[in-house]
């Protein structure tokens, strides 16, 4: 159902062993604290990275809310995620910010691949999910969510780690605590108490210790004589000074009511074709997101992935007409719902409620924005690594059979093409890095050498593709439960 959720129990307390589904809730101000966590998790990323494209965050931030609720409508509520701002087109986007394109090319472009990954989805949706499971087989999906977690830590320990190492650690250690020892609402909701200590600790911090000097990504750059240079390079490099961990100058100056700067998209085909390549790794994205979402529930999503995929691509679409960035269902939040057993999608439309509103608050944006990256680092690396072992479980419960070749070979090199991150140049104006190379070369090498061994008789051909009961295609109406619908206890 999309709305109208069941009380779970008696609204306040999970048993061991229990999860709240998405179809259900708990009490509306445990409601209100999960969403505020969605809000949290989803932030940081979906604030950067539009920053990285020269995009306008607000205008990111505001309509990643829009993408979500317009996606929890196309899934009827099936699956819980958060479209927040994609990651995979950011080398992409580079190449045209280089090639002397706007941020009207870049969004139109953008638009582009939205729609061909709606349309992606409505042939996934009639096709049936047969087809998923043989092109996306237990050894490439878990590897597919294992890339999604793990290919992200160079953010935690490139970016935000070395920001305050301590303050990192400390937060970190305080939200290991908070999950394990506390019972209850308290414990699930220990990713936003361990940010509120690592926030009020960094201020303490500069009260009492003063500033600290470290390097802040995109702020340092200065040239030999110590002047404030814009573009690194040999003689502009990111150069460590003293400033104070949180910083209230951009809250100061932000007003507390705006409307973001929308703009209309434009087409240049030059452009489209830098970013088109996105659509692999964002189906593959997506299938793993769905794929973890199942898992963890306990419940077979299948028959709504290519709704999923049609959602993502529909949230693309309208978040770029107005000048907003790609969306992509969030590996952040994921790792809040592995942490919490919470998969309610009430979570999700106050978190897209609260996106909105701060679209029309710069200041509250700010604000957040304003939390310390050596806080970010300790909550990003318990994140990440949750999402990665979720990719190991769903190998373990397949039993997927590591002593074959097939199997090891291109699951271990994609992994460590994301982790690196590493980067193929394909042109001068083209290049793939880090998850998106990753998941190709997991994805084609898999399915390559499983074609080249069942000719040849070697390596075993890779694991079989898993027998469905049903193979509902299209599938079910809204209102309507997908046929074949499997339940089994989480753990």
């Amino acid at each position: 159902m999309v709305a109208g959720w069941t009380k779970h129990g008696d609204g306040k307390t999970l048993a061991p062993g229990e999860v709240v589904r998405p179809d259900e809730r708990l009490s509306w101000p445990r409601m209100v604290g999960f969403g505020a966590q969605h809000v949290v998790a989803m932030f940081g990323a979906t604030f950067v990275f539009p920053l990285v494209m020269g995009l306008n965050a607000n205008v990111a931030v505001m309509m990643s809310g829009v993408a979500t609720i317009l996606f929890l409508l196309i899934v009827n509520g099936k699956i819980p995620s958060y479209l927040g701002t994609s990651a995979s087109f950011v080398g992409g986007v580079v190449a045209i910010r280089g090639a002397g394109g706007d941020s009207a090319t870049v969004t139109g472009s953008i638009l582009v691949v939205g729609l061909v990954l709606a349309l992606a989805g409505v042939a996934i949706h009639y096709l049936g999910v047969r087809i998923i499971h043989r092109i996306f087989p237990p050894v490439v999906t878990g590897a597919v969510v294992m890339l999604i977690g793990f290919g992200l830590a160079f953010v935690a320990a490139g970016v935000y780690w070395p920001q305050d190492n301590w303050v990192a650690l400390l937060t970190m250690t305080a939200t290991f605590l908070t999950i394990v020892l506390f019972r209850g609402f308290i414990g699930r909701i220990g990713i936003l108490l361990g940010l509120v200590f690592g926030f009020l600790l960094s201020l303490g911090l500069d009260r009492i210790a003063g500033p600290i000097s470290s390097v802040l990504p995109g702020q340092n750059l200065r040239d030999a004589a110590g002047a404030i240079c814009t573009k690194e390079g040999p003689y502009c490099l990111a150069t460590a000074f003293p400033h104070d961990r949180v910083g209230f100058g951009g809250v100061a100056d932000a007003p507390w009511i705006g409307m973001p700067d929308f703009h209309a998209p434009d087409f240049k085909i030059g452009a489209i074709v830098l970013v088109l390549p996105a659509v692999i790794a964002l189906i593959a994205e997506n299938i793993g997101h769905v794929k973890a979402v199942g898992q963890m529930t306990g419940v077979d999503v299948d028959p709504y992935m290519g709704r999923a995929i049609i959602g993502d691509g529909v949230g693309t679409m309208v978040t770029s007409a107005v000048g907003g960035s790609p969306t992509t269902t969030y590996a952040e939040n994921i790792g809040v719902m592995a942490a919490t057993r919470v998969y309610s999608t009430a979570a999700y439309y106050i978190a897209a409620i609260v996106a909105i509103l701060f679209g029309f608050c710069p200041k509250f944006g700010a604000l957040v924005a304003a939390t310390p990256g050596g806080v970010l680092g300790g909550i990003t690396v318990i994140l990440y690594g949750m999402i990665g072992l979720l990719g190991a479980k769903i190998w373990i419960e397949n039993r997927v059979d590591f002593s074959n070749p097939v199997n090891m070979v291109p699951i271990g090199a994609g992994i460590i093409l994301a982790i690196g991150p590493v980067k193929q140049v394909i042109t001068s104006e083209f290049a793939l890095e880090g998850i998106a190379f990753g998941t190709i070369v997991v994805l084609v090498g898999y399915h390559v050498l499983r074609a080249i061994a069942g000719r040849t008789g070697a390596g075993g051909g890779g694991d079989p593709v898993p027998a469905l009961e049903t193979d509902p295609a299209p599938a079910p109406e809204p209102g309507t439960e997908p046929t074949g619908l499997k339940r089994e206890a989480a753990g």
